[in-house]
Parts: C-alpha cells; sequence; structure tokens
C-alpha cells in the first residue's frame, strides 16, 4: 500500500436506513484513540493500534460478552524506536502476537523490517528484527501464518519470502521459485490444502499458489477479471534503502476471503483506463478462476478490509467507506458507509465485525450446522488458574475470515474457549493457546488446543464452548471450581 496521508479520512459516524435487516450499532465505549488495525486476541480480547501509532489499547467484553457494552484499557507500548504504520501482522499458535515491518517507521517512510512480539500474557513485546540478509524490507508486504505455525511474510521488493519460527524467534529464508512478481502490494490467502493464493498486482491478471512443503510456487491461472488498479498510483518514483534505489508502485488491489463452500471471493480496484471495478472468484477445487459480480456505483476496492460474516456472506468495504455483502452470487450494496477508506474490520467471537473500534455490523442470517467447530474430549471438571487440553474438529474455522489489500492481516482462525456461568449467565473466556494446527477447513482431523481458566472464572456449573470465526460448538456441561 502507498499512502499520501496518514490516515487522511475522518471516520465519520456509520449512516443507517432503519428498515435494513442488518444492522450497525455503536459501542458505548469507542476506542480512545482510534483503530489504524484491530486483532482478536485468543482470551477473547481485541487489540487495536491507535492513532498515535504507538498506543496499543485492549478491548475486553462485559461479564454478558457484549464487546458492544465493553471496556478499554491500554497496555504496552511497542519498543523504542519501533512506532511502525501499515504492518505484516497476525495473532500466533502459542497466543502471542506478531507486528512486522511498516510502510512508515516513527511518522516517515521506511519499508523498514523491524519487527516485534507482543506477549497478552505479560503485557511484554520484545524484538524480533530479522537480519537483514534474510529480510531486508518488509514495509506494508503480505504475511500469513501457515498450519505448521510458522508466519510467512514476503520481501515488498522481491520474490523473497522468509519465516518466522515462533519456538525459536529465528527468521529464515524459504524458497520462492515460480512466482511471477515481487510480493509489492500483494496478499496472501490460506487455502484448505494448505497452500497460499496470491493474485499478482505487477504481473497481473496471473496468480500463484504457494506450496510450504515444496517450497515454490505453481500457476494458479489467470483471475480472468482484471483486479490491479492503476500503476504508479502517485506519479512519483519512491526511494528506499541506503542507496535510495526507486520503487515504482505497481498498482492496487483488494481483500480476498476464503468462503464455506470452498470458493475465494477477491475483490479489485478500478484497472488503469476503465470505469468499473471487478471481482473474481476461485474455486479451490477446480482450481479455476471466474469473473464476479462488478462493484457498484464507480466504487472500488483498493486496499480496503473485509470480513467472513457467520452465515458465510463476505462484508467488503468498498474505498468510499461503502460496505457491501458478497452470498456467493450477488454483491449486495448495504445502508451503511464507514465515512472513508482504510477503515479497519474484523470478526468478533459473537459474529459481529467490529469497525474501525466503535460500532459493530451484524450480519442477516446465521451458520450451517456444519460448519461449526465439535468438541470430542474435554475435562468435565476444571480449576481456576489451571491449564487443560480440549479436542476435536473444525477448531479453526473454515477461514482465516478477515483480509486485507497486502498489510495490517487480521485472521482468526483459531479457536477460543468461552465458559458461561449457568446461575449468572456471566461469560468468561479462557486464553487458549499451542494450538495443533493453524491450518483452515480442517475437516474431520481432530485438533486440539489448550486453555487456561480465568482465575476471575465463577465456580459452579457451567457450559464451554469453543467458537471459531464467531461460530459456537455445541456446549459441553462443565463444572469450574
Amino acid at each position: 500500500m502507498f499512502r499520501r496521508a496518514l490516515l487522511s479520512v475522518a471516520f465519520a459516524a456509520l449512516s443507517a436506513v432503519p428498515a435494513a435487516a442488518s444492522t450497525v450499532v455503536s459501542l458505548a465505549h469507542a476506542a480512545p484513540d482510534g483503530a489504524v488495525t484491530q486483532l482478536l486476541l485468543t482470551d477473547g480480547r481485541v487489540i487495536v493500534q491507535g492513532f498515535g501509532e504507538n498506543d496499543w489499547w485492549t478491548l475486553t467484553p462485559d461479564n454478558k460478552g457484549s464487546y458492544v457494552n465493553g471496556t478499554w484499557k491500554q497496555v504496552a507500548s511497542t519498543p523504542s524506536g519501533y512506532v511502525p504504520l501499515y504492518v505484516s501482522s497476525a495473532v500466533l499458535a502459542d497466543g502471542r502476537m506478531v507486528i512486522a515491518g511498516g510502510e512508515y517507521l516513527n511518522g516517515n517512510f521506511a519499508f523498514t523490517n523491524k519487527s516485534a512480539i507482543y506477549d497478552p500474557a505479560k503485557d511484554k513485546w520484545a524484538d524480533i528484527t530479522p537480519p537483514k540478509k534474510v529480510l531486508p524490507f518488509i514495509g506494508d508486504s503480505p504475511s500469513t501464518v501457515l498450519p505448521d505455525g510458522r508466519f510467512l511474510v514476503g520481501e515488498k521488493f522481491k520474490e523473497v519470502m522468509a519465516v518466522l519460527d515462533p519456538k525459536t524467534l529465528t527468521w529464515s529464508k524459504l524458497g520462492s521459485a515460480g512466482k511471477h512478481d515481487f510480493n509489492a502490494e500483494e496478499g496472501y490467502t490460506l487455502l484448505p490444502d494448505g497452500s497460499v493464493l496470491t493474485f499478482d498486482v505487477k504481473a497481473h491478471p496471473n496468480s500463484e499458489r504457494y506450496l510450504p512443503d515444496q517450497g515454490k510456487w505453481v500457476d494458479a491461472g489467470s483471475t480472468v477479471a482484471d483486479l490491479r488498479g492503476p500503476q504508479n498510483c502517485c506519479g512519483r518514483c519512491i526511494p528506499y534503502g541506503p542507496k535510495q534505489k526507486c520503487y515504482d508502485p505497481p498498482g492496487e488491489v483488494g481483500p480476498a476471503i476464503l468462503r464455506p463452500d470452498g470458493t475465494v471471493f477477491a475483490a479489485g480496484a478500478v484497472p488503469d483506463g476503465q470505469n468499473t471495478a471487478h471481482t473474481a472468484i476461485f474455486d479451490t477445487v477446480t482450481g479455476k478462476w471466474k469473473a464476479g459480480p462488478d462493484i457498484p456505483s464507480g466504487d472500488e476496492a483498493a486496499d480496503t478490509f473485509a470480513s467472513l460474516l457467520p452465515s458465510g456472506n463476505v462484508l467488503l468495504e468498498g474505498s468510499s467507506g461503502q460496505l457491501y455483502e458478497f452470498d456467493g452470487k450477488k454483491l449486495t450494496t448495504q445502508p451503511y458507509n464507514v465515512g472513508g477508506f482504510y477503515v479497519p474490520l474484523l470478526l468478533l467471537p459473537t459474529g459481529e465485525i467490529l469497525i474501525a473500534g466503535d460500532h459493530v455490523y451484524r450480519g442477516d442470517g446465521t451458520y450451517q450446522a456444519a460448519w461449526a467447530p465439535a468438541i470430542t474430549s474435554a475435562p468435565s471438571t476444571v480449576k481456576r488458574g489451571s491449564s487443560y487440553a480440549i479436542s476435536g474438529t473444525q477448531f479453526n474455522g473454515l477461514s482465516q475470515a478477515n483480509a486485507f489489500g497486502d498489510e495490517d492481516n487480521q485472521p482468526t482462525n483459531y479457536p477460543l474457549v468461552r465458559i458461561t456461568n449457568n446461575s449468572t449467565g456471566h461469560v468468561f473466556y479462557a486464553r487458549t493457546h499451542d494450538h495443533s494446527t493453524m491450518g483452515v477447513a480442517t475437516g474431520n482431523a481432530t485438533v486440539s488446543t489448550t486453555f487456561d481458566v480465568p482465575s476471575g472464572a465463577e465456580t459452579g456449573a457451567s457450559k464451554l464452548e469453543v467458537v471459531a470465526n464467531g461460530i459456537p460448538s455445541s456446549p459441553i456441561s462443565v463444572t469450574v471450581n
């Protein structure tokens, strides 16, 4: 992404038409310093970066599990000298959050490779900057967490990629043979087979899949519809690095979301010389692309967010701020506008979409029972402050569920454990960690995680659910001692 100004658009109040099936609700308490990016921690809290860039805040739902009535608290700032904007990001299988790079550093263009990891349990950051010889430039690069838990990041100006091993916090290069072009402005979408899909910007309309077990990219065909916006959006060469090399922005695309039916919905910008932005649909079974519906009214999805609703519809944010829902066939304009571009969306455990830390979007419809996690093994009695293993199927959901054109990734494909006291109805999220996989749509395979019962959880008869991408499992009975 290339940014002309730091969040120059004012985040206006959402406009709404009361008769709509979907609704937008204001939070009782908006994020104190706004939200540049939002990620879901495995203890149920949301963490956001404020407009001050070095201030981070968490949103904790109230004792009924409501994020609308939740409360904010400021947490630790990033390490000294690392105040990034527009980063690669993810929550890891061990529950920690990683941010890498930044298009801006300390308020200036940088395409930095500085990186840090945050431990929510300790409220501490640590520097994990990769060696220059491994990953010299990250900036606003694409990233994802591979099924085996490694954090994958593409170098912005080359085809090169690297992975962070969360256990050792060491970085290593990966093979990148078969990539048609550099990683700049592209996004990574994790597929059910463990491969990673990208659609090219510079080499548009090509697409590729990365095969982690083979360390190479394979061709995934033409996107059919042109998804790339005009090259060199800003009319100038951007110098970077000690040798002041020239970066010519190759254009912009939008987010891509894997849906429960196994298709990927990809959105684009208005192509050069055209008046209409397109979408495309990739079938993970056939490996073929087809054109999707055009984005209405001259709008586009260049550097915008999208989230997967529990119903299987994709909520897409247009560059104008207009919201749309894609149901697999039609792209329907919703009666809500978020007030401008680059307003972050995040799927919550409640199935709502958090918008910029100050509203939630509640879509119409619900999930199919087959999409839900299922618990097969869990303790019947737990103790406050203790840790327990739990296993079952589809703990990671059917999709990463959140996407952006390139940076500020905020996938939620990991299990949360929610405990509700039968007597009071009070809700407690148990921190999960050490998930057995970070894959998506794992089907009938048995997967597992570990959960820590909160010390403040109420004792007595309760119900326990595993939640993935806003969809809960059938509850089981548990006694909290």
